[in-house]
């Protein structure tokens, strides 16, 4: 009787976590439907965009080296911005793009570069802080739906979340024109569908030029002067890289999440099947039992 009673408040367990597992699909799916709109909006522009700051670094070299984002110093510092989610319960989302990293992290170290961490997410920080990894800067709760300072407008008209990049920009912008790093790199998860997500590790300063042999293109008026106006736009397309980067692992979180839970639903609706054949075998051996002392007893009194 006990059995039958341990085994019914099991299957009773597991339902309410199917319940919740479901609740939290449906969540992460709407969630994910939104930030994925949200991504392949915004890639095409900020594809073009980092094509024009490589046409950019193109420039004459008098030019290029009044630009502290174009200049190419040997690299002994080197600055990685490590994108993790701020929450579990996704899969191995995190631990995929935090090895990524490491991996990265541990070959530059091989190589006698210095490597510090900019973390944004709660997961990325707790890790490089149990490791001793040397951090620069820590971000969390920056949101579903980040925006920068120079896309005030589009914020504004979309109704995006106030939370910036712009801090996270400044941090690795002003690290690297002052010389404190001499290289930035990104280190975040590359949404390619709902069931695909690739850690992806790709540098973005000092800016490289383009292929020599791609078309470049032709000499433009800059007005007041080209310092000015390239200064603005090489800090606003950089800015732009992280945030694109951001909408990534954010649409690959939720994605990720999204599976996980609906693995965890089928894996307890699976368990819970397990579990009321186990429980309709220990009554149906209960009932047997029961019958058969009664045959005897009638047995013995005959």
């Amino acid at each position: 009787m006990a059995a039958d009673r341990e085994i019914k408040r099991r299957i009773r367990s597991v339902k309410n976590i199917a319940k919740v597992t479901r609740a939290m699909e449906a969540v992460s799916a709407s969630k994910m439907r939104r930030a994925q709109a949200q991504v392949e909006a915004t890639r095409p522009y900020a594809n073009k965009a980092w094509e024009v700051l490589t046409f950019l670094a193109r420039l004459r070299q008098s030019q290029a080296d009044l630009q502290p984002l174009l200049q190419d110093r040997e690299v002994k510092t080197i600055c990685l911005v490590l994108m993790t989610a701020d929450r579990g319960l996704a899969g191995g989302l995190n631990s995929a793009i935090i090895n990524h990293a490491w991996r990265h992290i541990q070959q530059w170290e091989d190589e006698g570069k210095q490597v510090s961490v900019v973390t944004v997410g709660r997961k990325g920080r707790d890790w490089m802080a149990r490791f001793g990894v040397p951090m620069r800067a820590t971000f969390i709760n920056v949101g579903d739906r980040p925006t920068s300072e120079f896309l005030e407008g589009a914020k504004q008209a979309s109704g995006a979340d106030i939370n910036s990049v712009s801090p996270i920009a400044r941090v690795v912008i002003d690290d690297f024109a002052n010389g404190d790093c001499d290289a930035v790199y990104l280190a975040y998860t590359d949404f390619v569908n709902v069931l695909r997500q690739v850690p992806t590790v790709r540098q973005i300063l000092p800016i490289r030029p383009s292929d020599p042999t791609a078309p470049m293109a032709p000499d433009y008026i800059f007005e007041p002067d080209a310092q000015t106006v390239l200064s603005l736009v090489l800090y606003n397309i950089t800015e732009l890289q992280i945030l694109q980067s951001l909408y990534e692992s954010i649409a690959s979180e939720h994605a990720a999440r999204m599976v996980a839970m609906r693995n965890a639903t089928d894996a307890a609706s699976d368990l819970i099947s397990d579990l009321t054949l186990s429980y309709n075998k220990a009554r149906q051996e209960k009932i047997t039992k029961e019958l058969l002392d009664i045959a005897a007893g009638a047995n013995a009194l005959a």
